[in-house]
């Protein structure tokens, strides 16, 4: 593996906080003490790490309704992303958004979606503006294989094709759209071909080796941000949980299908690459497990015992006044 100690040992925190949070996400709310509606990224923690982990802090991150992953990646704090799960003050947006409309700008997050294929524009747009004000940064658009045969991802890759914006978009195609197969809502499912009929270059690659998705998401974008246009990563992954808490996730996939994906995991297969090559000893990632586990808890205790929003400024952020 062609990566120093240092980023791998961080590619291997980042996934490995992912997973934990949404572990932690996941017993909360079958507990019934969460709001709102969820959908966890478990199984898919290599692609927004890999992405995200060759991003500036100023670069821009537009996600989906699976966001929680993106936005741990691109910087957002487990505790206030928690808290704002959980509805209170401290989170993110104030307890205002809860889980598919996350918000951070100042760490480049344009938010979570829950309408599929609708971040696309939006991070065109942001690729439009940054392009307009010279400033060197990109964009990356996060979606799954159900928004490709959406009008917003055909109308976005030309835009972007044709002015040439700094935007990657990176599609979790996890074969399944919700409980529709890819195969079966696309004639066309190599997503190369689809690209090409806009001339954007495409790279397929494995979703859950998280040094394969951090070497492509490189190429792509220093491509962009050197002016040279966008392209469209193609992560084959897996969600090994449901669509959504409450969701068994089984029926439309067999159980036979849904292990074969787990004994791929992402976290697994890259611990367990880091000790046959010996980069990092086994004591090392311990503790880093370890430590993961305590800052997913204290996550937790702060989220829970952050007060609730103050009925006096519910129309807050709401209308303006100007």
């Amino acid at each position: 593996m062609n990566l120093s100690k240092k980023l791998v040992l961080s590619l291997y925190r980042k996934m490995l906080e992912i997973r934990r949070f949404e572990e932690k996400v996941q017993e909360l709310y079958r507990r019934g003490v969460l709001p709102g509606f969820v959908h966890l990224y478990i199984g898919e923690e290599a692609v927004a790490v890999g992405v995200c982990a060759r991003l500036r802090p100023n670069d821009y991150v537009v996600s989906t309704h699976r966001g929680h992953g993106h936005a741990l990646a691109k910087g957002c704090l487990p505790q206030s992303l928690l808290a704002e799960l959980w509805g209170k003050e401290t989170g993110c947006c104030r307890g205002r958004g809860g889980s598919m409309h996350l918000f951070q700008p100042g760490i480049g997050f344009l938010g979570t979606n829950g309408f599929v294929a609708a971040g696309i524009p939006m991070g065109v747009g942001a690729a439009y503006s940054a392009g307009l004000r010279k400033t060197g940064q990109v964009s990356v658009v996060f979606f799954g294989d159900g928004a490709v045969n959406h009008g917003a991802f055909h109308e976005g890759l030309n835009l972007a094709a044709l002015w040439d914006l700094p935007v990657i978009f990176v599609c979790e195609n996890n074969l399944y759209a919700t409980e529709t197969p890819f195969r079966e809502a696309s004639k066309v499912t190599d997503l190369a071909q689809k690209a090409a009929a806009y001339g954007i270059p495409e790279i397929t690659l494995d979703g859950n080796d998280v040094s394969a998705v951090y070497e492509s998401a490189g190429r792509a974008i220093d491509q962009a941000r050197n002016g040279k246009g966008p392209s469209l990563l193609e992560c084959q992954t897996y969600r090994t949980v449901g669509h959504h808490e409450g969701d068994p996730g089984i029926g439309y996939r067999t159980r036979e299908e849904v292990e074969e994906w787990k004994r791929r995991c992402p976290l697994l297969r890259f611990r367990q690459r880091l000790l046959e090559e010996k980069m990092i000893p086994g004591k090392v990632l311990a503790k880093i497990e370890q430590e993961t586990e305590t800052l997913i808890t204290q996550a937790a205790q702060f989220a829970e015992s952050s007060p609730i929003p103050s009925t006096e400024e519910v129309l807050e952020g709401v209308f303006s006044t100007t």
